[in-house]
């Protein structure tokens, strides 16, 4: 398994979970996809099935760390290893002050050779590709000197691939949310990166919204990450088999992937009594900017219905008698 792809879905806390990568996958074959963000507590100390637990048809799919401790983050790539994950990344680039609490995340772009010697730790401990992810800076601290130190710390370590969100991390007054949308974006300072490191692979992230867009930092970067944009508008995942793996394209239309996670939601109801409506949340974007769009959202997303079966939603959601 390669260390990077050229378009992945990016981890995000609460979304990116298995059902949505089961969704996402339909979508597209090819794409890279990611777990949320799972601590080294909560797997040395929690229910290892719960957060590692995934289906076989995810693959490609890359376990998404937050930790700060090289032993702690060397067992738990074992477990991925183990588990059955194509590759792991560490979380430099979340500035919640939960994360910060936990001291991983993006304030670690201030500690390079705590990072270095987690990304030595992981490589050690197992044979997944290891790869980080990090903001341009932290707090107002994006000189192009201090990205390009923390990089060449990391390569330094033996990481291949960083993926880089455009956008400096403020560890103080802003919640994620605005740290998603305040701070300016700055893509130059990442194709900056990949002429100064022309043999590292270096993937962007951030405020990336259409497959033009990707189209065109793939010109001279190695990959694309795109996250809130492929999950409020799953559509355009649809494209990127053919755009940008070369495959021929793909002639599954959104009623057959519709259709499929009817099929999965009764599945995992059936094997696991999960809920149809934990799955059903992730692919209510599948119609935007279609007719109907709206109601049958409505359809899918009304817990009034959750005492039925999916394959009665979907008759409810489609009006068929």
């Amino acid at each position: 398994m390669a260390s990077h792809s050229p378009l992945s879905v990016a981890p995000m806390l609460d979304w990116t979970d298995k059902h949505c990568r089961f969704f996402h996958r339909l979508l597209s074959k090819n794409s890279l996809l990611y777990t949320e963000m799972v601590t080294t507590g909560a797997l040395l100390h929690g229910d290892v099935a719960r957060h590692l637990g995934f289906n076989e048809q995810e693959h490609a799919v890359a376990l998404q760390l937050g930790g700060s401790d090289p032993v702690d983050l060397a067992k738990c790539a074992k477990l991925a290893q183990e588990w059955g994950y194509d590759q792991i990344n560490l979380n430099c680039g979340c500035p919640s002050e939960r994360v910060q609490k936990g001291a991983f995340g993006a304030c670690l772009m201030a500690e390079p050779l705590l990072v270095a010697d987690c990304v030595k730790a992981m490589r050690d401990a197992c044979d997944l590709p290891i790869t980080v992810k990090h903001r341009i800076g932290i707090n107002k601290v994006d000189s192009y000197d201090f990205l390009s130190q923390f990089v060449d710390h990391i390569q330094k370590a033996g990481c291949e691939t960083m993926i880089v969100h455009a956008r400096s991390a403020w560890l103080k007054g802003l919640s994620p949310k605005e740290n998603r949308e305040i701070p300016p974006l700055k893509p130059e300072m990442v194709r900056q990166l990949k002429k100064d490191f022309p043999h590292l692979n270096i993937i962007i992230n951030g405020g990336i919204q259409n497959n033009q867009e990707i189209a065109s930092f793939l010109e001279n970067l190695d990959g694309v990450m795109i996250g809130r944009k492929a999950y409020h508008d799953p559509w355009m995942m649809a494209e990127w088999d053919e755009k940008f793996f070369n495959h021929s394209a793909s002639s599954i239309t959104r009623d057959e992937i519709e259709l499929q996670m009817v099929e999965y939601m009764n599945f995992q109801f059936e094997k696991f009594q999960t809920p149809w409506t934990h799955i059903a949340k992730h692919m209510l974007g599948l119609r935007n900017g279609l007719p109907g769009a709206r109601i049958w959202r409505q359809k899918w997303s009304n817990h009034q219905y959750k005492h039925l079966k999916p394959f009665e939603v979907y008759r409810i959601s489609h009006q068929i008698e």
